[in-house]
């Protein structure tokens, strides 16, 4: 219904003025959670409920989705920093949080090592002793050569069992060789197996060692650090704020950086109906100071120092400009990072799993194939077994997932259809074993995330 307002005499004028303003103060002064809010998009609900699942919270979500190519939808929920006291002091998570991606940072590091091949630098199926200095073998196959391929591919027979972070006084040398003063038992080189056959080239297993050697041999090639190289060769032409070295991130990405998170304590129990407990990136807002022995560091030494297996701080938009340059041939906006040739050889098939050849560890059904430095995501599933990325299959794709301190994080896309989707979740409030997918290896709030995502900004509007 509809209402006719009359003029007023001129007395009468000044008090409604004065009424108004009295009203005007009063609705700045309210609090913008008390006033009256739009309700949320259908996709943004969805999401939101999977975040504020009581019986498995995320501390916090950030979301995109790429349609033909071209950003389609992008939303984060939760908070980047949560008062673990109980307070309101929180920070939310939006466009601008950093997260440590984990193993998504192997895909932008293998990027990098393929800008070398370009240039005529580096050998894919070189020995790797060659640019490291030293004779690289695994001792239980010392005729086989290790070359950048192989680590690419995680092929090379390197294990993490031996570990793979290392202080700054520690050289790969001393740790790769037998008669290194790290070489410790060995366990970072896979023994012979009866019935299969694990030489270099012939056996897949996950290894995040194999990154920390690939820096190297990037630091060795190029003469700087890995984390500068990367800035130089990846971040800087895109424009991706962030980075693989906390220490060098700018003041504004340390605001903007989320805490990872998860509800398990000290004595490894979940506890989801308990408080979030800090796992790593907290650093109060302040720039973390330089490490000892930094500034006399000799590339190509020990990248491990830079993480490049899992320590990229980089925004859901960030990853989204490396996804579009990888659908667009290696190039976007102008900036040429890998030429086409490049990209294909990225993703062509490297391993694929045979169960009757026993040639490799699938990781419970997750690893079908693999590029280089990318996983192919083929739609196999089972129960609570695959690769299969949304509800029902049809979406076949290329990426990384990442898994570390609370953090899952997701990076996949179809080239053809130039369609992608990225998830980073900054803490899981459930046990993940005790979580699996119904019809992948990920977990629940994965597959949740992920078929959400498709259909309502992919299939969907």
């Amino acid at each position: 219904m509809s209402k006719v307002f009359h003029a007023v005499p001129a007395a009468g004028a000044q008090l409604v003025a004065a009424v108004i303003a009295v009203i005007a103060a009063i609705a700045l002064a309210t609090p913008a959670h008390a006033q009256e809010t739009k309700p949320m998009p259908p996709l943004d609900q969805q999401l939101q409920s999977i975040v504020s699942n009581p019986l498995r919270p995320l501390a916090s979500l950030s979301v995109l989705a790429i349609r033909d190519g071209k950003v389609t939808y992008l939303h984060s929920f939760g908070e980047r920093r949560i008062d673990v006291s109980g307070g309101s002091k929180g920070e939310a998570a939006g466009s601008q949080t950093l997260y440590r991606v984990a193993s998504v940072s192997k895909l932008v590091a293998a990027i990098a090592a393929l800008h070398l091949v370009e240039q005529g630098k580096l050998d894919l199926d070189a020995d790797i002793s060659r640019y490291l200095g030293f004779n690289v073998r695994n001792p239980y196959f010392p005729d086989t050569a290790i070359t950048t391929r192989m680590l690419l591919s995680h092929t090379s027979s390197l294990r993490d069992e031996g570990g793979y972070s290392f202080p700054v006084d520690v050289t790969l040398g001393s740790v790769l060789l037998p008669a290194g003063k790290n070489y410790g038992k060995g366990l970072q080189w896979a023994a012979p197996i009866a019935g299969s056959n694990r030489a270099p080239g012939k056996y897949f297993e996950y290894c995040n060692f194999n990154w920390g050697v690939i820096g190297s041999v990037i630091e060795a090639v190029s003469g700087q650090r890995f984390d500068r190289y990367m800035q130089q060769a990846v971040l800087a032409p895109l424009h991706i704020r962030g980075g693989y070295n906390a220490e060098e991130l700018t003041q504004d990405d340390i605001n903007n950086l989320a805490v990872l998170y998860r509800k398990q304590g000290s004595d490894e129990v979940w506890n989801t109906a308990g408080p979030w407990v800090v796992q790593t990136d907290d650093y109060q807002g302040k720039l973390p100071a330089p490490r000892k022995g930094l500034d006399s560091y000799i590339p190509g030494s020990n990248a491990t120092l830079f993480s490049p297996q899992g320590g990229l701080r980089i925004s859901a938009a960030g990853l989204s400009r490396i996804m579009l340059m990888l659908m667009s041939g290696g190039e976007l906006d102008g900036a040429r990072i890998l030429s086409a040739t490049s990209v294909n050889a990225m993703l062509s098939e490297q391993w694929h799993y045979d169960a009757a050849a026993k040639n490799g560890d699938n990781y419970q059904g997750l690893f079908q194939a693999w590029g280089l430095g990318a996983q192919h995501f083929s739609d196999t599933s089972a129960a609570h077994a695959g690769d299969r990325v949304v509800a029902g299959g049809g979406f076949k794709g290329y990426g990384h997932l990442g898994f570390a301190w609370g953090l899952n994080s997701g990076f996949i896309f179809d080239p053809v259809a130039r369609n992608g989707m990225i998830y980073i979740i900054g803490g899981v409030g459930a046990d993940p074993d005790k979580n699996r997918g119904e019809y992948s290896s990920l977990n629940i709030w994965e597959e949740q995330i992920l078929d959400v995502l498709y259909r309502g900004a992919i299939v969907g509007p």
